[in-house]
């Protein structure tokens, strides 16, 4: 099932050397090249004018949308988890990206960058939000668009990659709803859902008959129109009495009336009685 393309708008953004780079690639060589700053700088407050903040964005730092996506703490273990979801993006987004052409797959990752921060803003408006910073949920986005795309993939050849991403979205859940972190709850199914309804309505996922129910429901309803019915006319007599009558006076004149024929009477007994009700 890997490999599958349905786009004619996949094709590499450059080649190095013999081999092509795609969307993918360049995402995790500008993922791991922050990664890399923020270990050399991070000391020197990039990370304060770089993660998101409610507050900060109501007050016009507006690139706090995207930059929080790429603050990636250069502690031991966190560099060991971001290694790990640099692998996830390389391998399950290149996926994506194949399977829906670059330009799709751009907007899918822009949705997932930012509809967490969008969400968390519309939040900031009854109380501040909590800070956020890291691209953890956002590629895990990704890794359920994959999912969504090949459901029955075998991981380690005995578990399929939609239970992989049930264990993993419980596991998240579990752990805000143990820790009371309601913002991260929120952050991962917004994640889910956006993922989820992106591939949706291109029509690439699977048939649900729950879904086809609620694109009937919230599908327009064509207006009904009332057409007025116009009132049938009766055909109007367009053949002229006199022009039909003609021939049969002219035989009259030239022969007499006893030599008309059966169907000549009556054909002037019929102009008769027509031009008698007119007359009337």
């Amino acid at each position: 099932m890997f490999g599958v393309t349905t786009s004619d708008d996949y094709r590499p953004v450059a080649w190095m050397g013999r081999y092509p780079l795609d969307m993918t690639s360049m995402l995790v060589a500008l993922h791991v090249g922050c990664a890399i700053l923020a270990a050399l700088f991070g000391g020197y407050g990039l990370f304060a004018y770089a993660m998101f903040d409610s507050a900060d964005i109501w007050s016009g730092q507006l690139w706090r949308f995207i930059t929080y996506a790429f603050i990636h703490p250069a502690g031991s273990s966190a560099l060991l988890w971001f290694a790990v979801e640099m692998y996830m993006l390389f391998i399950f987004g290149r996926e994506v990206e194949r399977f829906f052409g670059r330009r799709a797959y751009l907007a899918l990752y822009g949705l997932l960058l930012l509809l967490p921060p969008i969400v968390l803003t519309l939040w900031g408006l009854t109380q501040r939000t909590g800070s956020m910073a890291g691209s953890a949920t956002l590629h895990f986005g990704i890794f359920i668009a994959f999912v969504i795309l090949y459901p029955n993939v075998q991981f380690f050849a005995f578990i399929s990659a939609k239970w992989v991403a049930v264990i993993l979205a419980a596991i998240g859940t579990l752990s805000a709803l143990a820790a009371r972190d309601w913002q991260y709850l929120v952050i991962l199914w917004v994640s889910i859902g956006a993922a989820f309804i992106f591939v949706e309505l291109r029509g690439a996922g699977p048939e649900l008959p729950w879904w086809n129910r609620l694109k009937e429901f919230v599908r327009p309803r064509p207006k009904l129109r009332i057409v007025q019915k116009t009132a049938t006319r009766p055909p109007v007599e367009r053949e002229d009495v006199y022009a039909s009558v003609d021939p049969i006076l002219d035989k009259i004149s030239k022969f007499g009336i006893g030599s008309l024929t059966g169907n000549e009477r009556r054909q002037l007994d019929r102009a008769r009685d027509r031009l008698l009700k007119k007359s009337e």
